[in-house]
């Protein structure tokens, strides 16, 4: 069976939502991709509103086994933070009223796990999305691939709800699984060029 996934990419003006469906042999497929609009001249509370109802809503038709979500961090723009960390705390209450496990993940383990590179640029990881799902180009916009990038991350990791994600952990294998994708394995490599570095301090 499936593990089926859904990522979102969260922002008060375009919040990115991408479901996929990954098999026990690593293989992803896109089951949906979206992203929710508000506009900036919208109440805060009706832009949350409005987010929530389209998470709820995607949920609801597709039924996924786990959210994944993208870690905040701190930024320049004080605005940019505090928006994505209101849509995702929507999403979260989402879930957790779906009964749906969240996992959160930060953007350099998502560009790890997806083109094995923890610098790499969006189009780098919209192009390594579109080739893992199969499709002829990158889900558009941007906050749509980085949904399905974080969708693909979670599941490829095993994630479950009692082992949060960390930006040290190195991705495991679904149940039933004996091998490692490309990117499984550069992470895997890193990790452990890291920890020789480490040693040798």
């Amino acid at each position: 069976m499936a593990l089926r996934v859904i990522g979102i990419d969260p922002g008060l003006t375009r919040c990115g939502i991408g479901v996929v469906d990954v098999a026990a042999d690593r293989r992803a497929t896109l089951v949906h991709v979206g992203v929710v609009r508000t506009p900036p001249e919208m109440a805060l509370e009706e832009r949350l509103r409005h987010i929530g109802e389209g998470i709820d809503a995607v949920i609801a038709e597709y039924a996924p086994h786990q959210l994944a979500l993208e870690r905040v961090f701190a930024q320049l723009n004080v605005s940019t933070v505090m928006g994505t960390a209101q849509a995702s705390g929507v999403a979260m209450y989402v879930a957790a009223q779906r009964g749906i496990a969240v996992t959160m993940h930060t953007p350099t383990e998502v560009k790890l796990a997806i083109t094995g590179y923890g610098g790499a640029e969006k189009k780098q990881v919209g192009a390594m999305v579109a080739r893992v799902l199969g499709l002829a180009e990158a889900p558009k916009p941007a906050d749509a691939a980085d949904a399905c990038a974080l969708a693909i991350c979670a599941a490829w990791k095993g994630s479950s709800p009692s082992a949060t994600s960390s930006r040290h952990s190195a991705p495991t294998a679904p149940v039933g699984s004996t091998s490692l994708t490309p990117a499984q394995e550069a992470w895997r490599s890193a990790e452990k060029s890291a920890g020789a570095r480490r040693l040798n301090l």
